[in-house]
């Protein structure tokens, strides 16, 4: 496929990620969208990127783009990328692609309608160790995996005076945590596993009962102790635990967290077999651990000339 260039949509956080991510591959970033005139100028300003999009429809008619990315809110993720492919435009969209099963099934059919690519973006599971994982499994060294543990934990959500939009359902959906955090987890253990979750149970939780809400804008991952602030009631999880069915009959229980404090990118997992388990920290990212039942455990390093 011949990508001439790519527009960005959203320039905060994430899109700024996405705009460097896509210029590491030598594709040009035309222009970016971004939830106001003012913020769209500011962010092209600071990524120097050449257009400024006034509108989604000025993207759909712009012929040089043949991929956008999707950095926007998740209310915005659905209705965005179906008219971005309607356009015929290739779509590379965070995560949730959308916000209930029936509009995720759209997206997929109009996909395999039009063969255009609809990606979603599930980063985490790159880590090379992680990639070393899924090969042990693949090639059986473990058995069958029919046991998994496992959580993902940060703290920036800890305090009642941190404050995100991913705070307020009407730009976000009703799921927290579990969406925002929990989705990486679970991909990661099915793109190493192999296996397909066919049943779950969740016990979500909201923690924080009250936020103070800043009356401005607030950075992703920062903490704002200046701003006025008003009291909001909360409803979206905080925290979560999930036990999950796999179609195979394997079993998972797992952790999902926004307010552990000192842990501010806690990707856990171990993976167990009949014949071992393997076991992934993301926060010591370059170690696979082996686990064996007769024999000594392993340790394998990052080493290009071991993996």
């Amino acid at each position: 496929m011949k990508i001439n260039s790519a527009a960005v949509i959203g320039t905060g956080f994430i899109g700024t990620v996405h705009v460097e991510s896509i210029r590491r591959t030598g594709v040009k970033v035309k222009g970016v969208l971004s939830g106001s005139s003012e913020s769209t100028k500011r962010g092209a300003e600071n990524l120097k990127v050449e257009t400024t999009y006034s509108s989604l429809l000025d993207i759909c008619n712009d012929s040089d783009i043949t991929v956008v990315h999707v950095t926007s809110p998740n209310s915005l993720h659905y209705p965005q990328v179906k008219e971005l492919m309607n356009a015929g435009k290739h779509v590379v969209c965070e995560k949730p692609l959308a916000l209930s099963a029936k509009e995720g099934a759209d997206l997929v059919a109009l996909a395999e309608k039009t063969g255009l690519v609809n990606a979603t973006c599930f980063n985490t599971r790159f880590y090379p160790m992680v990639h070393e994982a899924r090969s042990f499994v693949k090639a059986d060294l473990i058995g069958t995996p029919r046991y998994i543990k496992g959580h993902y934990h940060q703290d920036w959500l800890t305090l009642d005076t941190d404050w995100n939009w991913r705070l307020e359902e009407e730009k976000a959906g009703e799921l927290r945590a579990v969406a925002d955090i929990g989705s990486h987890l679970i991909d990661q253990i099915g793109f190493v596993t192999g296996l397909e979750v066919s049943e779950v149970m969740a016990d979500l939780h909201t923690l924080v009962k009250t936020r103070l809400k800043p009356t401005g804008p607030v950075q992703t991952f920062t903490i704002d102790t200046t701003s006025k602030r008003e009291n909001v009631a909360m409803s979206s999880d905080d925290a979560a635990g999930i036990l999950i069915r796999f179609s195979n009959g394997a079993r998972a229980t797992v952790s999902i967290s926004q307010i552990s404090s000192g842990r501010k990118n806690s990707i856990n997992w171990e993976i167990s077999g009949p014949k071992g388990s393997l076991g992934f920290d993301a926060e010591n990212p370059e170690q696979l651990w082996i686990g064996h039942r007769g024999r000594a455990n392993e340790i394998l390093h990052k080493d290009p000339g071991m993996l």
